[in-house]
C-alpha cells in the first residue's frame, strides 16, 4: 500500500480520488483477517484482525497528511513510520473505528483468496497483492508482494529503526519519557542479576481515558 501511495501521490489528494481496492492474499489470512464480518469492526479486537480497517485508516492518515508525507528511499521507511498505528488508532470512538472516512474507504474494500498461486507461496512469505483503482478508473497494481516491509526476509525496509520506532510509539502510551525502559529492555541479553532485578523500575504516566 506504501508503496503504491509513493508512486502515485494524486491517490491522496482525497477519499474520492479512491474508486475501489481490491486486496488478494492466502490462507490463512484471508478466512482471518478478509472475513466479511470484519468489514463492520464494531471493538478494537475486530478492528485489529480486520484487513479493510487497517488499510483504510492507513489510507486516511495518509489522506490527512496534506502532502506532507515523506517517501523518500526505496522503502519509504519514513513513510511506514508515520503511518503506523497505534492502539488509539483502534480506539471505539468516532476519531478511530467509527471515523466516516475510515468507513467510506472500506466500503470500497474488495478482500478475495488468491487460491493455490498464494497459498503455494506461504509461509516463506506473506503473499499479498493490492490494486486500487482512481476516480478516472486507471488501475494502479502492487503486484504479489513476498517480503512487505516488516517480514524478517525484507532486505530493503530499515527493520530496526522501525521496530525502534514502534517500541517509542507503544511505550510513549504509558511512559513520559520511554527511552530510558527500551533502552534496558533491548540491552536485557547481556544484563547482570542487578539489570534484570531493577528492569521494570519506571513510573506508569497517567493519562485520560483510552476510550474517550
Amino acid at each position: 500500500l506504501i508503496d503504491l501511495l509513493a508512486k502515485n501521490p494524486a491517490l491522496l489528494e482525497s477519499p474520492d480520488a479512491i474508486k475501489a481496492i481490491e486486496i488478494v492474499a492466502y490462507e490463512p489470512a484471508y478466512g482471518i483477517i478478509g472475513n466479511p464480518a470484519k468489514k463492520d469492526p464494531k471493538t478494537r479486537q475486530s478492528a485489529d484482525h480486520s484487513m479493510a480497517y487497517i488499510v483504510a485508516t492507513v489510507l486516511r492518515k495518509a489522506i490527512e497528511s496534506k502532502g506532507k508525507l515523506s517517501f523518500e528511499g526505496a522503502a519509504h521507511d519514513a513513510a511506514w513510520k508515520s503511518l503506523m498505528l497505534s492502539p488509539y488508532d483502534y480506539a471505539t470512538t468516532k476519531d478511530a473505528i467509527f471515523h466516516p472516512t475510515a468507513r467510506a474507504l472500506m466500503d470500497k474494500i474488495a478482500f478475495s483468496h488468491g487460491g493455490p498461486e498464494y497459498d503455494a507461496k506461504y509461509p516463506d512469505g506473506i503473499p499479498t497483492s493490492i490494486k486500487i483503482t482512481d476516480a478516472s478508473g486507471a488501475t494502479h497494481d502492487s503486484g504479489l508482494v513476498m517480503y512487505p516491509g516488516g517480514h524478517a526476509r525484507n532486505g530493503t525496509a530499515d527493520l530496526e529503526g522501525i521496530l525502534q520506532h514502534k517500541f517509542a510509539l507503544l511505550g510513549g502510551l504509558a511512559l513520559a519519557d520511554p527511552a530510558p525502559a527500551i533502552d534496558a529492555l533491548t540491552a536485557l541479553p547481556s544484563a547482570g542479576a542487578e539489570g534484570v532485578q531493577s528492569l521494570y523500575e519506571f513510573e506508569i504516566t497517567e493519562r485520560d481515558d483510552f476510550e474517550g
